[in-house]
Protein backbone atom coordinates (compact mmCIF):
# COMPACT_ATOMS: atom_id res chain seq x y z
CA UNK A 1 0.00 0.00 0.00
CA UNK A 2 1.11 3.49 -0.45
CA UNK A 3 0.66 6.49 1.48
CA UNK A 4 0.92 10.08 0.90
CA UNK A 5 1.86 12.79 3.78
CA UNK A 6 2.49 16.51 3.17
CA UNK A 7 5.47 18.01 5.37
CA UNK A 8 7.98 20.77 4.68
CA UNK A 9 11.58 21.51 4.86
CA UNK A 10 13.99 24.74 5.91
CA UNK A 11 16.05 26.65 3.55
CA UNK A 12 17.45 29.34 5.41
CA UNK A 13 14.44 30.83 6.96
CA UNK A 14 12.42 29.62 3.76
CA UNK A 15 10.22 26.23 3.48
CA UNK A 16 10.21 24.49 0.38
CA UNK A 17 6.75 21.64 -0.39
CA UNK A 18 8.25 18.08 0.61
CA UNK A 19 6.22 14.92 0.32
CA UNK A 20 6.48 12.11 2.57
CA UNK A 21 6.06 8.96 0.21
CA UNK A 22 5.60 5.29 2.47
CA UNK A 23 5.75 1.95 0.25
CA UNK A 24 4.65 -0.93 2.10
CA UNK A 25 4.61 -4.83 0.92
CA UNK A 26 3.32 -6.97 3.48
CA UNK A 27 5.44 -9.53 1.59
CA UNK A 28 8.56 -8.68 1.16
CA UNK A 29 11.65 -8.98 4.02
CA UNK A 30 11.05 -7.25 7.40
CA UNK A 31 13.14 -4.31 6.43
CA UNK A 32 13.03 -0.53 6.53
CA UNK A 33 14.87 2.14 4.66
CA UNK A 34 14.20 5.82 3.81
CA UNK A 35 15.47 7.39 0.23
CA UNK A 36 15.70 11.52 -0.83
CA UNK A 37 18.69 12.77 0.53
CA UNK A 38 18.60 12.44 3.98
CA UNK A 39 20.56 13.69 6.41
CA UNK A 40 21.83 11.51 10.18
CA UNK A 41 18.89 12.71 11.99
CA UNK A 42 16.39 12.06 9.28
CA UNK A 43 17.81 8.08 8.70
CA UNK A 44 17.52 7.92 12.55
CA UNK A 45 14.32 8.78 12.64
CA UNK A 46 12.89 5.53 11.60
CA UNK A 47 14.14 4.34 15.01
CA UNK A 48 12.68 6.78 16.28
CA UNK A 49 8.97 6.49 15.01
CA UNK A 50 9.39 2.40 15.17
CA UNK A 51 9.31 2.99 19.08
CA UNK A 52 7.04 5.94 19.16
CA UNK A 53 4.57 3.88 17.14
CA UNK A 54 4.72 0.99 19.56
CA UNK A 55 4.26 3.07 22.46
CA UNK A 56 1.74 4.86 21.67
CA UNK A 57 -0.43 1.69 21.20
CA UNK A 58 -0.47 0.39 17.60
CA UNK A 59 1.60 -2.20 15.95
CA UNK A 60 4.44 -1.52 13.36
CA UNK A 61 3.83 -3.86 10.49
CA UNK A 62 6.09 -6.44 9.31
CA UNK A 63 6.97 -6.42 5.84
CA UNK A 64 9.30 -4.46 3.15
CA UNK A 65 8.87 -0.22 4.04
CA UNK A 66 10.19 2.05 2.02
CA UNK A 67 9.79 6.18 2.85
CA UNK A 68 10.50 8.71 -0.11
CA UNK A 69 11.30 11.98 0.79
CA UNK A 70 10.54 14.14 -2.59
CA UNK A 71 11.96 16.47 -3.98
CA UNK A 72 15.27 13.88 -3.58
CA UNK A 73 17.40 16.35 -5.03
CA UNK A 74 17.37 18.65 -2.03
CA UNK A 75 19.36 17.40 0.99
CA UNK A 76 16.26 17.11 4.02
CA UNK A 77 17.79 18.01 7.97
CA UNK A 78 16.64 17.42 11.20
CA UNK A 79 14.13 15.21 13.32
CA UNK A 80 11.00 17.66 11.68
CA UNK A 81 10.07 14.38 9.44
CA UNK A 82 9.66 12.12 12.81
CA UNK A 83 5.98 13.31 12.49
CA UNK A 84 4.76 12.74 8.63
CA UNK A 85 6.63 9.27 8.53
CA UNK A 86 5.04 7.85 11.93
CA UNK A 87 1.59 9.12 10.02
CA UNK A 88 2.57 7.54 6.66
CA UNK A 89 3.76 4.55 8.27
CA UNK A 90 0.04 4.46 9.93
CA UNK A 91 -1.49 4.64 6.99
CA UNK A 92 0.35 2.55 4.81
CA UNK A 93 0.03 -0.18 7.41
CA UNK A 94 -4.13 0.30 7.43
CA UNK A 95 -3.95 1.51 11.42
CA UNK A 96 -5.23 5.15 10.18
CA UNK A 97 -7.74 5.62 7.28
CA UNK A 98 -6.56 7.73 4.68
CA UNK A 99 -10.00 8.94 4.21
CA UNK A 100 -11.86 9.16 7.73
CA UNK A 101 -14.58 11.94 9.28
CA UNK A 102 -11.83 13.69 11.25
CA UNK A 103 -9.13 15.76 9.57
CA UNK A 104 -7.90 14.90 6.07
CA UNK A 105 -4.03 14.20 6.18
CA UNK A 106 -4.28 15.08 2.28
CA UNK A 107 -5.11 18.73 3.30
CA UNK A 108 -2.73 18.94 5.92
CA UNK A 109 0.82 19.65 6.56
CA UNK A 110 2.57 17.89 9.37
CA UNK A 111 5.92 18.71 10.86
CA UNK A 112 7.47 17.30 14.57
CA UNK A 113 10.15 15.55 16.41
CA UNK A 114 8.71 12.39 18.06
CA UNK A 115 10.18 11.01 21.02
CA UNK A 116 10.35 7.42 22.20
CA UNK A 117 6.68 7.29 24.30
CA UNK A 118 4.96 9.02 21.21
CA UNK A 119 5.10 12.74 22.70
CA UNK A 120 5.94 15.32 19.91
CA UNK A 121 8.61 17.98 20.45
CA UNK A 122 8.95 21.43 19.34
CA UNK A 123 10.93 22.36 15.78
CA UNK A 124 13.02 25.01 14.44
CA UNK A 125 11.04 27.67 11.76
CA UNK A 126 7.11 26.42 12.58
CA UNK A 127 6.08 29.99 11.41
CA UNK A 128 8.24 29.50 7.84
CA UNK A 129 6.60 25.96 7.54
CA UNK A 130 2.99 27.45 8.61
CA UNK A 131 3.63 30.04 5.68
CA UNK A 132 4.69 27.29 3.05
CA UNK A 133 1.35 24.98 3.90
CA UNK A 134 -0.68 28.52 3.34
CA UNK A 135 0.88 29.30 0.42
CA UNK A 136 0.60 25.26 -1.17
CA UNK A 137 -3.45 25.96 -0.44
CA UNK A 138 -3.35 23.31 2.46
CA UNK A 139 -6.29 23.74 5.14
CA UNK A 140 -4.19 22.57 8.12
CA UNK A 141 -0.86 22.44 9.73
CA UNK A 142 -0.01 19.95 12.14
CA UNK A 143 2.69 20.74 14.31
CA UNK A 144 3.68 20.84 18.27
CA UNK A 145 1.88 22.21 21.22
CA UNK A 146 4.83 24.28 21.99
CA UNK A 147 4.83 25.81 18.36
CA UNK A 148 1.35 26.01 17.67
CA UNK A 149 0.80 30.10 18.91
CA UNK A 150 3.87 30.71 17.02
CA UNK A 151 2.55 28.90 13.81
CA UNK A 152 -1.37 30.36 14.34
CA UNK A 153 0.30 33.86 13.26
CA UNK A 154 0.17 32.69 9.92
CA UNK A 155 -3.54 33.40 8.80
CA UNK A 156 -5.90 31.50 6.65
CA UNK A 157 -4.69 28.05 7.94
CA UNK A 158 -5.93 26.03 10.65
CA UNK A 159 -3.28 25.26 12.79
CA UNK A 160 -3.70 22.20 15.71
CA UNK A 161 -1.01 22.26 18.05
CA UNK A 162 -0.43 18.33 19.28
CA UNK A 163 1.16 17.12 22.39
CA UNK A 164 1.37 13.29 20.99
CA UNK A 165 1.49 10.55 18.23
CA UNK A 166 -2.28 9.55 19.28
CA UNK A 167 -3.92 12.80 19.45
CA UNK A 168 -2.42 13.10 15.85
CA UNK A 169 -4.12 9.36 15.60
CA UNK A 170 -7.18 10.45 16.72
CA UNK A 171 -7.61 13.92 15.12
CA UNK A 172 -7.46 11.54 11.91
CA UNK A 173 -9.74 9.33 12.94
CA UNK A 174 -12.42 11.51 13.98
CA UNK A 175 -12.65 10.45 17.43
CA UNK A 176 -10.84 13.82 18.99
CA UNK A 177 -12.52 17.03 18.73
CA UNK A 178 -10.46 20.15 18.93
CA UNK A 179 -10.50 23.80 17.30
CA UNK A 180 -7.62 25.18 15.54
CA UNK A 181 -5.18 27.88 17.57
CA UNK A 182 -6.49 30.95 17.29
CA UNK A 183 -5.04 33.41 15.12
CA UNK A 184 -3.69 36.08 17.78
CA UNK A 185 -3.99 40.04 16.89
CA UNK A 186 -0.63 40.97 15.47
CA UNK A 187 -1.18 44.48 15.67
CA UNK A 188 -2.27 44.76 19.09
CA UNK A 189 0.36 42.70 20.33
CA UNK A 190 3.21 44.96 18.42
CA UNK A 191 1.22 48.05 20.19
CA UNK A 192 1.26 46.69 23.62
CA UNK A 193 5.17 46.54 23.00
CA UNK A 194 7.19 48.49 25.96
CA UNK A 195 10.72 50.39 25.12
CA UNK A 196 12.95 48.48 27.65
CA UNK A 197 15.17 51.85 28.25
CA UNK A 198 13.66 55.63 28.25
CA UNK A 199 16.21 57.97 27.10
CA UNK A 200 15.26 59.66 30.42
CA UNK A 201 16.97 57.31 32.00
CA UNK A 202 20.79 58.45 30.46
CA UNK A 203 21.69 61.63 32.03
CA UNK A 204 23.29 64.75 30.09
CA UNK A 205 24.47 63.62 26.83
CA UNK A 206 22.34 65.48 24.67
CA UNK A 207 23.93 66.18 21.44
CA UNK A 208 24.20 62.18 21.24
CA UNK A 209 20.58 62.17 22.19
CA UNK A 210 20.25 64.66 19.15
CA UNK A 211 22.70 62.30 16.98
CA UNK A 212 20.98 59.39 17.74
CA UNK A 213 17.42 61.27 16.87
CA UNK A 214 18.70 62.09 13.33
CA UNK A 215 19.92 58.28 12.82
CA UNK A 216 16.64 56.87 13.58
CA UNK A 217 15.09 59.15 11.31
CA UNK A 218 16.59 58.39 8.46
CA UNK A 219 18.06 54.76 9.58
CA UNK A 220 21.23 55.81 9.59
CA UNK A 221 23.99 53.76 10.66
CA UNK A 222 26.02 55.69 14.27
CA UNK A 223 29.36 55.28 15.48
CA UNK A 224 29.90 56.75 18.78
CA UNK A 225 33.10 57.72 20.24
CA UNK A 226 33.81 58.15 24.04
CA UNK A 227 35.23 56.60 26.58
CA UNK A 228 34.23 53.96 29.15
CA UNK A 229 31.02 54.76 31.09
CA UNK A 230 29.49 57.80 29.03
CA UNK A 231 26.33 55.48 28.44
CA UNK A 232 27.08 54.39 24.87
CA UNK A 233 25.63 51.21 25.17
CA UNK A 234 22.64 52.21 27.08
CA UNK A 235 21.80 54.81 24.46
CA UNK A 236 22.14 51.92 21.95
CA UNK A 237 19.74 49.74 23.56
CA UNK A 238 17.29 52.47 24.14
CA UNK A 239 17.64 53.15 20.61
CA UNK A 240 14.70 50.78 19.46
CA UNK A 241 12.22 52.54 21.47
CA UNK A 242 12.98 55.75 19.21
CA UNK A 243 12.54 53.98 15.64
CA UNK A 244 8.61 53.48 14.69
CA UNK A 245 7.10 49.97 15.67
CA UNK A 246 7.48 47.16 13.36
CA UNK A 247 4.79 47.07 11.20
CA UNK A 248 2.81 43.18 10.95
CA UNK A 249 4.75 41.94 8.18
CA UNK A 250 8.52 42.71 9.73
CA UNK A 251 7.32 41.41 12.31
CA UNK A 252 6.51 38.11 10.81
CA UNK A 253 9.45 37.96 8.88
CA UNK A 254 11.70 38.98 11.84
CA UNK A 255 9.58 35.90 14.07
CA UNK A 256 10.75 34.21 10.59
CA UNK A 257 14.17 34.42 11.52
CA UNK A 258 14.35 34.00 14.99
CA UNK A 259 12.49 31.06 14.69
CA UNK A 260 14.69 29.19 11.84
CA UNK A 261 17.54 29.99 13.88
CA UNK A 262 16.12 28.47 17.35
CA UNK A 263 16.37 32.08 19.69
CA UNK A 264 13.00 32.36 19.47
CA UNK A 265 12.34 32.98 23.46
CA UNK A 266 9.96 29.45 25.00
CA UNK A 267 6.55 30.31 24.64
CA UNK A 268 6.53 34.09 23.18
CA UNK A 269 4.69 33.37 19.81
CA UNK A 270 5.93 36.66 17.73
CA UNK A 271 9.17 38.97 17.91
CA UNK A 272 6.82 42.61 19.07
CA UNK A 273 10.35 44.87 19.48
CA UNK A 274 12.78 45.91 17.37
CA UNK A 275 15.54 43.62 17.81
CA UNK A 276 18.94 44.73 19.26
CA UNK A 277 22.07 42.31 18.99
CA UNK A 278 24.79 42.84 20.84
CA UNK A 279 27.46 40.08 19.53
CA UNK A 280 30.96 39.80 21.89
CA UNK A 281 33.88 41.56 19.95
CA UNK A 282 35.59 37.53 19.83
CA UNK A 283 32.96 36.47 18.04
CA UNK A 284 33.73 34.64 14.41
CA UNK A 285 32.77 35.64 10.73
CA UNK A 286 30.03 32.97 10.66
CA UNK A 287 28.44 33.70 14.00
CA UNK A 288 28.18 37.55 12.86
CA UNK A 289 27.11 37.14 9.06
CA UNK A 290 26.05 33.53 8.99
CA UNK A 291 27.16 30.06 8.10
CA UNK A 292 28.40 26.44 8.81
CA UNK A 293 27.92 23.32 7.36
CA UNK A 294 23.93 23.84 7.27
CA UNK A 295 23.34 27.79 6.84
CA UNK A 296 21.94 29.46 9.50
CA UNK A 297 21.20 32.98 10.43
CA UNK A 298 24.19 35.05 12.03
CA UNK A 299 23.71 38.05 14.17
CA UNK A 300 23.15 40.37 11.26
CA UNK A 301 20.11 38.64 10.16
CA UNK A 302 18.61 38.38 13.81
CA UNK A 303 19.16 42.01 13.83
CA UNK A 304 17.05 42.41 10.57
CA UNK A 305 14.43 45.47 11.15
CA UNK A 306 16.76 46.42 14.08
CA UNK A 307 19.51 47.70 15.46
CA UNK A 308 22.89 45.54 15.54
CA UNK A 309 25.30 47.14 18.50
CA UNK A 310 29.29 46.51 18.22
CA UNK A 311 30.68 47.90 21.76
CA UNK A 312 34.55 48.21 21.63
CA UNK A 313 34.43 48.19 17.83
CA UNK A 314 38.06 48.24 17.37
CA UNK A 315 38.67 44.81 19.10
CA UNK A 316 36.40 43.10 16.61
CA UNK A 317 39.08 40.90 14.12
CA UNK A 318 39.87 42.78 10.88
CA UNK A 319 37.88 40.09 8.54
CA UNK A 320 35.11 40.23 11.12
CA UNK A 321 34.54 43.68 10.07
CA UNK A 322 34.96 43.84 6.24
CA UNK A 323 32.39 40.71 6.11
CA UNK A 324 29.97 43.70 7.34
CA UNK A 325 30.47 45.33 4.52
CA UNK A 326 28.61 43.86 1.61
CA UNK A 327 25.42 43.34 4.01
CA UNK A 328 25.37 47.27 5.01
CA UNK A 329 25.18 48.18 1.43
CA UNK A 330 22.69 45.18 0.24
CA UNK A 331 20.51 44.56 3.04
CA UNK A 332 20.65 40.77 2.67
CA UNK A 333 23.56 37.97 2.97
CA UNK A 334 24.48 35.14 1.07
CA UNK A 335 25.83 32.13 2.16
CA UNK A 336 27.36 29.97 -0.37
CA UNK A 337 27.69 26.17 -0.26
CA UNK A 338 28.43 23.40 -2.52
CA UNK A 339 25.20 22.03 -2.43
CA UNK A 340 23.48 25.35 -3.24
CA UNK A 341 23.17 28.52 -1.51
CA UNK A 342 20.88 30.22 0.84
CA UNK A 343 19.57 34.11 1.47
CA UNK A 344 18.87 35.81 4.84
CA UNK A 345 17.74 38.99 5.36
CA UNK A 346 19.99 41.70 7.01
CA UNK A 347 18.46 45.11 6.72
CA UNK A 348 19.73 46.38 10.15
CA UNK A 349 20.92 49.86 11.54
CA UNK A 350 24.91 49.37 12.39
CA UNK A 351 25.68 51.08 15.89
CA UNK A 352 29.01 50.93 17.07
CA UNK A 353 30.50 52.78 20.26
CA UNK A 354 34.71 52.66 20.87
CA UNK A 355 36.73 54.25 23.19
CA UNK A 356 39.61 56.60 21.49
CA UNK A 357 42.29 54.06 23.17
CA UNK A 358 42.96 50.63 24.82
CA UNK A 359 42.82 52.15 28.17
CA UNK A 360 39.78 53.82 27.42
CA UNK A 361 40.88 57.13 27.70
CA UNK A 362 43.10 59.61 25.94
CA UNK A 363 46.48 60.80 27.26
CA UNK A 364 47.23 64.45 27.09
CA UNK A 365 49.90 65.06 23.88
CA UNK A 366 51.13 64.61 21.22
CA UNK A 367 51.76 60.66 22.60
CA UNK A 368 47.87 60.67 23.30
CA UNK A 369 47.32 61.60 20.00
CA UNK A 370 49.53 59.60 18.10
CA UNK A 371 48.01 56.43 20.60
CA UNK A 372 44.45 57.26 19.71
CA UNK A 373 45.23 56.96 15.58
CA UNK A 374 46.57 54.28 16.00
CA UNK A 375 43.51 52.70 17.79
CA UNK A 376 41.28 53.93 15.83
CA UNK A 377 43.58 52.89 12.93
CA UNK A 378 42.60 49.11 13.53
CA UNK A 379 39.12 50.28 11.51
CA UNK A 380 39.13 50.47 8.04
CA UNK A 381 38.67 53.27 5.46
CA UNK A 382 35.71 51.71 3.37
CA UNK A 383 33.78 50.56 6.80
CA UNK A 384 34.42 53.99 8.66
CA UNK A 385 32.53 55.59 4.80
CA UNK A 386 29.76 53.06 5.46
CA UNK A 387 29.09 54.35 8.90
CA UNK A 388 26.89 57.83 8.62
CA UNK A 389 27.18 59.50 11.64
CA UNK A 390 30.54 59.85 14.11
CA UNK A 391 29.48 61.54 16.86
CA UNK A 392 31.51 62.27 20.21
CA UNK A 393 30.07 61.09 23.95
CA UNK A 394 31.92 62.60 26.26
CA UNK A 395 32.58 61.88 30.09
CA UNK A 396 29.47 63.07 31.67
CA UNK A 397 30.23 65.19 34.66
CA UNK A 398 29.49 64.86 37.95
CA UNK A 399 26.94 67.60 38.32
CA UNK A 400 24.67 66.26 35.77
CA UNK A 401 25.27 62.51 37.41
CA UNK A 402 23.88 63.37 41.05
CA UNK A 403 21.20 66.18 39.61
CA UNK A 404 17.74 65.64 39.44
CA UNK A 405 17.56 67.05 35.66
CA UNK A 406 15.68 64.13 33.16
CA UNK A 407 17.10 64.72 29.67
CA UNK A 408 15.38 64.12 25.95
CA UNK A 409 12.73 61.83 26.78
CA UNK A 410 11.84 58.50 24.33
CA UNK A 411 8.62 59.36 23.36
CA UNK A 412 9.82 63.65 22.83
CA UNK A 413 12.49 61.29 20.42
CA UNK A 414 10.10 58.92 18.60
CA UNK A 415 7.69 61.82 18.03
CA UNK A 416 10.10 63.70 16.23
CA UNK A 417 11.38 60.79 14.35
CA UNK A 418 8.09 59.13 13.42
CA UNK A 419 7.58 62.99 11.99
CA UNK A 420 10.61 62.89 10.26
CA UNK A 421 9.48 59.16 9.33
CA UNK A 422 6.23 60.41 7.64
CA UNK A 423 7.83 63.17 5.71
CA UNK A 424 10.52 60.98 3.71
CA UNK A 425 7.79 58.44 3.52
CA UNK A 426 5.39 61.37 1.63
CA UNK A 427 8.54 61.83 -0.91
CA UNK A 428 10.19 58.75 -1.17
CA UNK A 429 8.20 55.61 -0.23
CA UNK A 430 7.65 54.50 3.29
CA UNK A 431 10.04 51.18 1.87
CA UNK A 432 12.83 53.33 1.02
CA UNK A 433 14.13 54.91 4.42
CA UNK A 434 16.76 58.34 3.44
CA UNK A 435 20.12 56.35 4.87
CA UNK A 436 19.16 53.66 1.63
CA UNK A 437 18.79 56.81 -1.07
CA UNK A 438 21.08 56.21 -3.95
CA UNK A 439 22.97 59.02 -5.75
CA UNK A 440 20.38 59.55 -8.65
CA UNK A 441 17.46 59.56 -6.23
CA UNK A 442 19.38 62.31 -4.32
CA UNK A 443 20.16 63.95 -7.06
CA UNK A 444 16.58 64.51 -7.91
CA UNK A 445 15.64 64.93 -4.19
CA UNK A 446 17.80 67.22 -2.04
CA UNK A 447 16.75 70.25 -2.83
CA UNK A 448 19.79 72.60 -1.82
CA UNK A 449 20.27 76.21 -1.85
CA UNK A 450 23.76 77.59 -3.20
CA UNK A 451 25.21 78.68 0.16
CA UNK A 452 24.88 74.63 1.51
CA UNK A 453 26.05 73.80 -1.79
CA UNK A 454 29.33 75.80 -1.52
CA UNK A 455 29.72 74.48 1.69
CA UNK A 456 29.50 71.16 0.65
CA UNK A 457 31.82 71.62 -1.65
CA UNK A 458 34.08 73.32 0.66
CA UNK A 459 33.91 70.44 3.08
CA UNK A 460 34.35 67.82 0.65
CA UNK A 461 37.84 69.55 -0.18
CA UNK A 462 39.40 70.21 2.83
CA UNK A 463 38.30 66.58 4.70
CA UNK A 464 39.36 64.87 1.50
CA UNK A 465 36.16 63.04 1.53
CA UNK A 466 35.42 60.25 -0.52
CA UNK A 467 31.78 59.75 -3.22
CA UNK A 468 30.22 57.58 -0.70
CA UNK A 469 31.61 60.21 2.46
CA UNK A 470 29.70 63.01 -0.04
CA UNK A 471 26.61 61.49 -0.40
CA UNK A 472 26.28 60.44 3.44
CA UNK A 473 26.77 63.54 4.31
CA UNK A 474 23.43 64.53 1.73
CA UNK A 475 21.34 61.99 3.19
CA UNK A 476 21.88 63.03 6.71
CA UNK A 477 21.36 66.96 6.10
CA UNK A 478 17.77 65.52 4.28
CA UNK A 479 17.06 63.89 6.89
CA UNK A 480 17.72 66.70 9.53
CA UNK A 481 15.21 68.68 7.00
CA UNK A 482 12.42 66.22 7.50
CA UNK A 483 13.02 66.79 11.27
CA UNK A 484 12.93 70.30 11.18
CA UNK A 485 10.02 70.14 8.66
CA UNK A 486 11.98 71.69 6.26
CA UNK A 487 11.35 70.97 2.46
CA UNK A 488 15.03 72.73 1.60
CA UNK A 489 18.20 71.48 2.26
CA UNK A 490 19.89 74.46 4.67
CA UNK A 491 22.71 75.59 5.00
CA UNK A 492 22.67 74.68 9.01
CA UNK A 493 21.78 71.38 8.17
CA UNK A 494 24.52 70.86 5.25
CA UNK A 495 26.77 72.32 8.43
CA UNK A 496 25.02 69.93 11.15
CA UNK A 497 25.83 67.11 8.99
CA UNK A 498 29.29 68.18 8.28
CA UNK A 499 30.22 68.18 12.05
CA UNK A 500 29.40 64.11 11.71
CA UNK A 501 31.99 62.76 10.18
CA UNK A 502 33.84 63.32 13.24
CA UNK A 503 36.61 60.53 11.94
CA UNK A 504 37.06 61.94 8.28
CA UNK A 505 38.50 65.18 10.27
CA UNK A 506 40.69 62.88 12.59
CA UNK A 507 39.87 65.05 16.25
Amino acid sequence: MLARVHSALLQGIDALPCEVEVDYDPVGLDHASVVGLPDAAVRESLDRVRAAVVNTGYAVPTGKLLFNLAPADVRKEGPVYDLPIAVGLLIAGGSLPERAGGLDPRSAVFAGELALDGRVRPIKGAIGLASMARAEGKAAFICPAENASEAAVVAGIDVFGVSTLAEVAGLIAGELEREPEPTPDVESLIDSAVPPIDFAEIRGQEAVKRAVTIAAAGAHNLLMLGPAGSGKTMMAKALPGVLPPLTADEAIEVTRVYSASGALPHGQSLVTHRPVRTPHHTASSPAIVGGGAVPRPGEISLAHSGVLFLAALPEFGRGVLETLRQPLEDHVVTIARSHGSVKFPASFMMVSAMHPTPRGDVAPGEVGQREMERYIGRISGPLLDRMDIHVEAPAVPFEQLSGTERGTDTATQRAAVLGARGRSSARQGAATPTARLRGKQLDDLVRMDDAARALLGQASTSLGLSARAYDKIRRVSLTIADLEGDERVRTEFVAEAVQYRLLDRRV
